[in-house]
């Protein structure tokens, strides 16, 4: 079977399904593994000429967990010493709820979850599927025209909603519309290096108002390199304020993001480089559908997981790819039995 997507959805359920004996080929559009679980290589050329690079980890600041079943998973890359805990400092004025809140940071980048979670699975990368195709020895899927793979019997979209709903369109117009409509919020991204000097002594921000959700230095995080000299900065903006803004220039927003950090620190920052990555799709703002964390049609060989059915955060996408994976393990014993 194939699954498209390689974020925590999509290789979390590879990875269940792989375990489950059944073979599984993974495509992404992007270059390797992780998704919103992203790190973003930065280089640049400094003042004195020098060339200079650094790993900023511009997705999913971290992984809270909520219930148990998640707990045991980051608990076991815990072991693995594929997670760690991270415990920042707050800034004066943060959401009081993050007090004492504890956030699992993958090491020694973000993508390493999806990494270890696709060990041993076959993977295509730089393939972005447009069509599923049905023929007589089972779904076709296609790139740019040209057909990726064999025919399998079992295709599992693990997409943010608005990119998985062409795709099902032909197959579950119902799915489809569904998904067309399911509101995924946006977010503006900056990440930069600056001089240490100035820097706080606090290593993540939530601020109360202003364009700025969270602001973290990315190299207070464990397993991350600090540079003698430098602070390595991630802001997220808000939602409402990346939604409003989301057609303006790079340029434009990276002057925004900067000045309400300045307004934050309370002084300028001397930037030694920066840059701005837009999330068309970063969060579901709700359930696509309440009580239904995955969707899935054994007649067509046909699901859908991902955190706008299972709920927001890692977590989400985590629970709604297991409960797709089950599905999808009771639908391959009765067909076994039935051959």
């Amino acid at each position: 079977m194939a699954i498209i997507g390689a974020g925590m959805a999509g290789a979390s359920c590879a990875q269940a399904l792989a375990q489950a004996g059944l073979a599984v080929q993974v495509f992404d559009k992007a270059r390797g593994p992780g998704g919103r679980l992203a790190t973003r290589r930065m280089a640049w050329v400094d003042g004195a000429g020098q060339p200079i690079e650094t790993r900023l980890d511009h997705g999913t600041p971290g992984l809270s967990v909520q219930g148990g079943a998640f707990d045991a998973f980051i608990r076991q890359g815990q072991r693995f010493g594929w997670l760690a805990q991270w415990h920042p400092v707050l800034a004066e004025g943060s959401e009081p709820a993050l007090q004492d809140a504890v956030l699992h940071v993958p090491v020694p980048d973000n993508p390493e979850v999806c990494r270890q979670l696709l060990s041993g699975v076959s993977t295509t990368w730089s393939c972005a599927i447009d069509q599923l195709r049905w023929t007589p020895a089972g779904w076709q899927l296609e790139a740019a025209g040209e057909a990726q793979g064999a025919p399998v019997d079992a295709v599992l979209l693990a997409l943010p909603p608005a990119q998985a709903a062409p795709l099902l369109g032909p197959h579950r117009n119902d799915w489809s519309r569904h998904a067309a409509l399911a509101p995924m919020q946006p977010c503006w991204t900056l990440m930069g290096v600056a001089a240490e000097q100035g820097a706080p002594d606090w290593t993540l921000a939530r601020p109360a108002a202003g364009p700025l959700a969270w602001l973290m230095r990315n190299d207070a995080r464990p397993g991350r390199q600090r540079v003698p000299g430098q602070a390595h900065w991630v802001a997220h903006a808000r939602a409402g304020w990346s939604r409003q803004h989301l057609e303006q220039s790079p340029e434009w927003v990276q002057q925004q993001l900067q000045a309400a950090i300045a307004e934050l620190f309370g002084h300028a920052v001397a930037w030694q480089h920066a840059t701005v990555h837009r999330w068309r799709y970063a969060t579901p703002q709700r359930l696509s559908a309440p009580g239904a964390s995955f969707w899935w049609d054994g007649a067509q060989g046909l699901g859908v997981c991902g955190d706008f059915l299972g709920g927001a955060g890692a977590e989400g996408a985590w629970l709604s790819a297991q409960s797709l994976a089950e599905a999808v393990q009771r639908w391959a014993r009765g067909t076994a039995e039935a051959a």
